[in-house]
């Protein structure tokens, strides 16, 4: 198997992002991709650089009034006297059908849902390239590659089609499936990050061609709070088409593994002929997040259970962050699938 990544992934470096109303340090930090890739490496797989696929995947699933704020927002920001190093909204609109602003100050708060997503001189061409992984690896299923792990960072799955959020820029599961539907009628992406994938489901809410199943801590009282509940079914022709397994806080190995087999199970009635599997680490018990507790050695059970489809798969890096066991665990993931 191939790990697919630039070392350019690891020029955007944020600083800080707001928690409960208190500045923290950012915890999407470069090194998590140092500790995934030796991790990748110590368990058997073939580092590559993805190609340059210009703008196109990412204008397949966002607005190019997004690509557009994205691509100019830090240099705009600095025109503003006395602005922060790091572009962080201080405003959100109530809705999103209001008047689109013409300030920067005003188009941040609508296009940056919270204040995870700071954008540095680094972070577009971070993120672009990060998204190149993403499609590199679906292009290397398409040619036949049975399995991928594009180790794509900054991460994707809460990048909506036209807001960043969540440490997330462009939606990389997303414009992968996008690319493997030049080849393939259907394909399904199950998102089992800690957080639910709202940005993912945004995306796909109303096709029916992608099925978007995701495995996550309720949000009733974890992030992203608004999205993620099992009452979200899609819409219009994506009714039906869209899953959430929202787990209790603290859910372990044992019940993570009841939610899988209904995942799935619809996974298998949606009859898809390729995988994205949007993989978040996070999920792990010593995880810094802490909302739920798979331990090192579900992961490879949780990794064995999706091998079980039998369908080209794409593993696209979400979530993860700075522990012990962070390494242990992607392993533990990839030689469970590989097994």
């Amino acid at each position: 198997m191939k790990v697919v990544f630039s070392a350019q992934q690891k020029n955007h470096d944020p600083v800080h992002f707001l928690s409960s109303g208190a500045p923290q340090p950012n915890p999407e930090v470069p090194e998590r991709t140092d500790r995934l890739m030796q991790a990748a490496q110590r368990s058997g797989l073939e580092p590559v650089e993805p190609a340059d696929y210009g703008l196109g995947p990412a204008a397949a699933v966002h607005t190019p009034e997004y690509l557009q704020f994205l691509q100019n927002i830090h240099r705009r920001w600095g025109y503003i006297e006395g602005a922060s190093d790091e572009v962080i909204p201080n405003i959100h609109p109530d809705r999103r059908a209001g008047g689109y602003p013409a300030s920067a100050v005003g188009q941040a708060g609508y296009h940056m849902a919270d204040t995870a997503c700071p954008v540095s001189a680094d972070t577009w061409g971070s993120a672009l390239v990060s998204l190149h992984s993403a499609v590199h690896g679906a292009q290397l299923l398409m040619k036949g590659e049975p399995a991928c792990y594009a180790l794509a960072r900054p991460p994707g799955h809460h990048a909506a089609r036209d807001f960043a959020a969540g440490f997330c820029y462009l939606n990389n599961s997303a414009a992968a499936a996008q690319a493997l539907r030049s080849k393939f009628d259907r394909v399904a992406i199950l998102d089992v990050d800690v957080h639910h994938g709202n940005g993912t489901q945004d995306i796909f809410y109303e096709r029916a061609d992608v099925l978007t199943v995701s495995i996550h801590a309720d949000p009733v009282r974890f992030y992203p709070f608004f999205w993620g509940y099992a009452d979200e079914r899609g819409a219009g022709h994506g009714r039906g088409y869209n899953l959430n397994l929202p787990l209790p806080r603290g859910t372990d190995d044992a019940g993570y593994n009841k939610a899988m087999a209904g995942a799935l199970a619809r996974i298998e009635a949606f009859a898809p002929q390729a995988l994205v599997v949007a993989l978040g680490l996070d999920a792990h018990e010593h995880d810094p997040f802490q909302g739920l507790a798979v331990s090192t050695a579900g992961f490879g059970t949780i990794a064995a259970q999706i091998r079980q489809l039998k369908l080209p798969t794409l593993m696209i890096q979400e979530g993860g962050y700075l522990c012990d066991a962070l390494g242990d665990n992607l392993s533990s993931f990839l030689e469970g699938f590989m097994r």
